[in-house]
Parts: structure tokens; C-alpha cells; sequence
């Protein structure tokens, strides 16, 4: 019975306190305060300080422009402010609840969310974003989601997804793309292997209306209607560094398409270097050629012919009754030598002198 007693003793008080403090709330005995469809505009700013979760759903609320929403819930885990209409995400929102595991956006009319609006909420598990209108998918704004587990993105408006924003929700286990109008078309490439990966059903094409109705990922390249390359999936497979400072400004990963660039480079450098040696090769040839063709000797006289070298080495020294011969021959040896062996140098008629030729020549 004294648990009893005190449990009940415990909502008496809460409950005076709500009466008290005039705001409209309900508080319970575990921290749960529901102010649901209570038609507030701004937040209660009277509510306990200790409070775990509170329902803010069906109301009118305002979000404020250069201040949070709520004042500091130092144990605050759980926030729902689905189904206000009028509610305008602005940067830094909900900065001061350091400890909220929960935030369900659903059925808010968001069309856009800065990528700031979330900061400060590093220990989300949950978010619920379901039955919004945002048209793109500005990922960015999940850098401040270090622990984010759940994110349902069901009933929006999403068309497509650019690559970039697939991998940043790769670092999220559960997201919910059902119910959203996907254009199948090329751009749709990477959302299909992306979806083939997490092994996703139920997300359906909207448009062209040969496909609506049909699974994405259980279509292939020709349905979607172009060429797809490869390089798709090797992007959404690859990690990338991607950077945030300390204000949350985000530094985007480096380009791809420098890529090829070293390649380019690598086969010019190797273009040129064939060029060169193929050029030196072809002039070293020539110069071969030219230098042999100079080194060409004429043949001897026909009247040396046959004879021996010591033959040829007494005529040479005779004296100077056979001076005014040799000298005329070598003159007429330097007007015919240029070193080329010319056509017809030795005539088919001048035939080499036989053997007994040469036995009569020595007789006499």
C-alpha cells in the first residue's frame, strides 16, 4: 500500500503544480507532459524541468526565428511536434536538448530543412519526418545526427536523389522512402542500387506511367531507359571523407572528375618518349648509312690484277724513270675518286686474266 499511497501522492502534486503554474498541460508521475491539441501557439515556458517527453502534436505553434523553441530540458528524450501546420524549421531550433532520443516532424507541411536545423542534437536515435512536403532531399542536414538510427522519410514529395545524398544515408540503419512520387528515369540509377543494397521493398515509381506502381529496385538499367555505367556503384560503395567544422559548416568531398587526369598525362609522356626514340633510331640509321658509304675504296687497275703483293710493292719502288707514270695515274685516279663505286666501274668485257695469262706475263 506505500507505493500505492506515494504514487498517488506524487500525481496529487503534479497535478496541483499544472493548476498552479496555469498552463494547460497534463504532467504524469514518469515526466510525460501532453499538451496535445491544446491550440498553443508558443510552448508552455512554466513545465518542470525534469520532464522526459512532451506532446506537442495538434497545435498552432510558431517556431521562433533567433531563439529555440523550448527553454533547457536538461532530460528531455522524447519531443513530438507532429500536425503543426504553421511550424518552420529554422537553424539551431532545438540546440538546447542535448539529451532528445526522439523528434517526430510528421505532417508538418516542411518544405525545406536547413542543414543547421538540427545541430546540437548529437544523441538522436529517431526522426520522424513522414507526411511532409520537402521536394528534395537536402541531406546535409543529417552531419549533426552522429547517433541516428531511424529515419522515416515516407509520404513527401521526393522525385530523386542526387548519389552524395545516398551515401550520407548509408551512416543511417533504417530509412523509409515509401509513398514518395520517384521519377524511374536515368537519375534513378543510383536510388535503385542503393535500394537493391538495404534490400528495400515498397518503394514504388510514381512516373512514366508505363512504370507506376512497379518496385525500383526489381527494375534494371534498360527499363530505367539509358546506358548506365558502372561507376554508379563503385561511387555509392566508396567511403568518403566528408568534413564538418565547428560552426556545422560542411566541406563537401573532393571531385571525381580530376580523376583521369594523371592517365591523361601518363600516356602523353609516353606518346612523346616513343616519338623521340623512334626519331633518334631512324636518324642514327642514316648517319650509318652515310658513314659506310664513304668508307668505299675503288678496285684496283686492271693491270694489278692478279699480281702479288710484293709484286706491287717493287713496282711502287722503281725509280724515277717510272716517277712521271705513277704521278699520271694518280692524277687520273683523284679526278675518278669521290669514294662512290660508280656503275659500270669495271665493264663486263675486262674480265680477270687466267692463269696462263698469268704464267706468260712472268715469262717475259
Amino acid at each position: 500500500m506505500a507505493p500505492t499511497c506515494l504514487l498517488c501522492w506524487v500525481c496529487s502534486l503534479l497535478c496541483a503544480w499544472s493548476v498552479v503554474t496555469g498552463h494547460p498541460c497534463s504532467l504524469d508521475h514518469q515526466g510525460w507532459a501532453n499538451c496535445s491539441g491544446k491550440n498553443l501557439q508558443h510552448a508552455p515556458s512554466s513545465l518542470p524541468r525534469n520532464i522526459t517527453s512532451l506532446d506537442l502534436s495538434f497545435n498552432s505553434l510558431v517556431m521562433p526565428h533567433h531563439r529555440t523553441l523550448l527553454k533547457h530540458f536538461p532530460s528531455l528524450q522524447s519531443l513530438n511536434l507532429s500536425s503543426n501546420a504553421k511550424l518552420t524549421l529554422n537553424p539551431a531550433v532545438f540546440s538546447n536538448l542535448g539529451a532528445l532520443r526522439l523528434l517526430d516532424l510528421s505532417s508538418c507541411s516542411i518544405t525545406h530543412i536547413h542543414m543547421d536545423t538540427f545541430k546540437g542534437l548529437g544523441n538522436l536515435h529517431t526522426l520522424l519526418l513522414r507526411n511532409n512536403s520537402l521536394q528534395k532531399l537536402d541531406v546535409p542536414f543529417l552531419l549533426p545526427l552522429k547517433a541516428l538510427f531511424h529515419l522515416d522519410l515516407q509520404h513527401n514529395a521526393l522525385v530523386s536523389v542526387d548519389p552524395w545524398s545516398l551515401q550520407l544515408l548509408e551512416t543511417v540503419p533504417q530509412v523509409l522512402l515509401e509513398g514518395n512520387p520517384w521519377a524511374c528515369d536515368c537519375s534513378a540509377h543510383p536510388l535503385q542500387q542503393w535500394l537493391r543494397r538495404r534490400r528495400a521493398v515498397q518503394v514504388t515509381c510514381m512516373s512514366p506511367p508505363g512504370l507506376r506502381g512497379q518496385e525500383i529496385a526489381a527494375l534494371d538499367s534498360q527499363d530505367l531507359g539509358c546506358q548506365v555505367k558502372q561507376r554508379f556503384a563503385r561511387e555509392l560503395t566508396t567511403p568518403q571523407n566528408i568534413t564538418v567544422t565547428e560552426n556545422n559548416s560542411t566541406a563537401l568531398p573532393a571531385g571525381k572528375g580530376g580523376r583521369s587526369w594523371p592517365y591523361l598525362v601518363g600516356f602523353l609522356v609516353t606518346a612523346i618518349g616513343i616519338s623521340i626514340l623512334i626519331a633518334l633510331a631512324a636518324k642514327c640509321k642514316l648517319a650509318h648509312k652515310n658513314f659506310a658509304s664513304y668508307r668505299h675504296q675503288p678496285l684496283p687497275e686492271i693491270g694489278s690484277i692478279g699480281r702479288s703483293p710484293m709484286e706491287d710493292s717493287s713496282s711502287w719502288d722503281r725509280g724515277s724513270c717510272g716517277s712521271h707514270s705513277i704521278t699520271d695515274a694518280a692524277d687520273l685516279q683523284a679526278e675518278d675518286d669521290d669514294g662512290f663505286i660508280e656503275d659500270n666501274y669495271i665493264q663486263p668485257s675486262e674480265q680477270l686474266p687466267t692463269k696462263e695469262e698469268r704464267e706468260l706475263h712472268r715469262s717475259i
